[in-house]
């Protein structure tokens, strides 16, 4: 409780919501469970309105509250994760069950993702442009603001997909189109700069590169937008992107095949840590 009421690490419990999408996604997608999937999408739904409702609650009614420095960081960006996961497998679900709800509440979701967005991105800006920057501040859920829109492109895209089956959607086909393209080329835009702090913080400032959780945060935005990526340019027909999203699946798993060896490695290292004093106690 102390965790998910605090400013640093109670959206973080927002992966939950996430994971559950992704997991439903798979569901239908790869194996056609699509009542499975149906069932993680309203767990989702509960799961997002518990966890999302009960860090904001808190942060904002409590007295003693930590400056912006100190108190926000790139897990707030899964207030849109975890919301645009719910569009995304919803836009899935529409056309296994057409209805206007459904398609409203995928339409919904996704806006309320991208002004979710704008409001931490805000936040999170002006703490990188006017305050100083510590290379332990400039840590991986950062690569989460890229990832956020990332996966909204996801969420439009699949709703254009499934504008055939929906009247609603057919109407808002061209904003969605047009919010769609925006989110993608601001999570190009956000990239460069990503990389630029990783190499100020462990080149410039020789901040140690050592495995921590929080690098699976830089794994998933490259993931998602190379997943992102292929399906807006199936729905969108842009057919001259074909070439980004294996570049980008590359990359994904080189960081991932990265990451996983540096949890490995941490792995073995306590292991053998632990082992030392064991046979020190039974030599002597």
């Amino acid at each position: 409780m102390t965790d998910l009421t605090s400013h640093a690490k109670g959206f973080a419990f927002l992966t939950t919501v996430a994971a559950t999408n992704v997991m439903g996604s798979a569901s239908a997608i790869v194996h056609g469970w699509w009542d499975l999937a149906w069932i993680l999408w309203w767990a989702s739904i509960g799961l997002w309105a518990v966890l999302l409702y009960s860090t904001l609650i808190a942060v904002v009614l409590r007295g003693n509250k930590p400056d912006l420095g100190a108190g926000i960081n790139g897990t707030w960006f899964l207030l849109t994760v975890s919301t645009e996961s719910i569009a995304v497998l919803g836009a899935l679900l529409i056309p296994k069950h057409p209805s206007d709800a459904l398609a409203f509440t995928g339409v919904a979701l996704f806006l309320l993702g991208i002004v979710l967005y704008l409001i931490v991105m805000t936040m999170v800006f002006l703490r990188w442009t006017f305050r100083e920057l510590e290379p332990t501040e400039a840590d991986p859920p950062a690569w989460i603001a890229a990832g956020a829109l990332a996966i909204t492109v996801l969420a439009g895209s699949n709703l254009i997909a499934s504008a055939v089956v929906s009247p609603r959607l057919t109407r808002l086909e061209p904003l969605i189109e047009g919010l769609v393209t925006l989110a993608w080329v601001t999570a190009t835009f956000w990239f460069p700069l990503m990389v630029a702090i990783g190499v100020w913080r462990h080149i410039v400032r020789r901040f140690p590169l050592r495995y921590h959780p929080s690098y699976w945060a830089l794994v998933f935005p490259l993931g998602m937008y190379g997943a992102a990526t292929f399906k807006m340019r199936a729905a969108l027909d842009l057919g001259f992107l074909g070439w980004l999203p294996k570049v980008t699946f590359a990359v994904a798993l080189g960081a991932w095949a990265m990451t996983f060896a540096g949890l490995a490695h941490l792995g073995l290292t306590t292991v053998r840590t632990r082992q030392r004093p064991r046979r020190a106690n039974t030599t002597a």
